[in-house]
């Protein structure tokens, strides 16, 4: 990791952490979820940085050494998207390539509906792009669907979770959420008994222990507010979008994702990737990967393979 550097620039109105390697090439960017940080494309960075691209990835608002707005809305779609075209520019440049994961394929998605003018094209891991329904809000779908113990419910009442999650320490938390999203069926939160400092938490085996202390250390410093403010501002986000209703998104894509990964068993979803909504929502989407026995932090499981699938794609362009 002391091959990657490291800078704050000011986007949007914030102080921004990004890590970065190989000065001079072309731009990819990569956007992180929850709840992760820069660190999660560690060997991203890397691999493209040593095939003679500029690799850039920030924690994104809210984040590990970004600032984290105390104010939930202002972590809305346009607040996000709008730090990311700042970035852009900050940069020095027109357009770079992105790739996203989790929230941070969500932001990729937006940022390529409101501004493609500055994607050459995307890269997007786990979460597909799902069209506006302008029939259902989408915490309001997913408390039907799932019910009031659903992670995305559980995290929309201010310091609820952050109470939960606050009883244990940062990293016995992202054990738990790396241990239990290997499971499709998804996350299931109650307000009592979901974790205990008793707990035995077995790590993935494509992480170590200096991987996790790493991502503890910096939730511990900046607490869990700023990501869970994402999921408080779905609905929101569903009302802002309303003139996007309908439209579609229009930059070269490659999507991939992992069967095991939860997003990948959404009602519907498979459906929807392989028979023609998808390409219907993003008719430059040019190719789908399903990872065979793979998870949602795919990045980190397959290091070396989601590498070559973004140089392979990117380098077309």
């Amino acid at each position: 990791m002391e091959e990657i550097s490291h800078r704050t620039v000011e986007v949007n109105g914030i102080s921004m952490h990004i890590a970065e390697k190989g000065m001079g090439g072309q731009v990819v960017l990569m956007l992180h979820g929850f709840p992760e940080l820069w660190y999660s494309w560690r060997h991203q960075i890397i691999g493209l940085a040593d095939k003679g691209y500029h690799a850039v990835a920030p924690d994104i608002r809210g984040f590990g050494d970004t600032d984290a707005p105390s104010a939930i809305s202002s972590y809305s779609i346009c607040h996000l998207v709008g730090d990311i075209v700042a970035l852009i520019n900050a940069l020095g440049q027109e357009q770079v390539f992105v790739v996203g994961h989790d929230w941070g394929a969500q932001v990729a998605w937006y940022l390529c509906l409101f501004r493609p003018d500055k994607v050459k094209a995307l890269v997007n891991l786990s979460v597909a792009y799902m069209p506006r329904n302008p029939a259902a809000k989408p915490v309001d779908y997913f408390r039907a669907l799932y019910g009031d113990d659903y992670y995305v419910c559980r995290f929309q009442e201010p310091g609820v979770i952050e109470s939960i999650f606050g009883s244990v320490s940062a990293e016995q938390v992202l054990k738990k959420f790396y241990y239990t999203l290997r499971d499709p069926s998804g996350i299931f939160i109650p307000k009592e008994g979901w974790i205990s400092p008793n707990d035995e938490i077995p790590l993935p085996n494509w992480l170590s222990e200096e991987d996790f202390n790493y991502f503890g250390n910096k939730f511990e410093k900046s607490g869990w507010s700023g990501g869970v403010n994402y999921y408080r501002c779905l609905n929101s986000n569903w009302e802002l979008t309303a003139p996007w209703t309908g439209a579609q998104i229009k930059v070269p894509t490659k999507f991939i994702v992992g069967d095991l990964d939860l997003t990948y068993h959404y009602p519907g979803i498979q459906d929807f990737i392989h028979n023609g909504g998808f390409k219907q929502a993003v008719p430059l989407l040019e190719e789908v990967v399903v990872m065979k026995g793979v998870a949602h932090f795919i990045q980190q499981e397959k290091a070396h393979e989601i590498t070559q699938h973004i140089l392979d794609f990117i380098k077309k362009f």
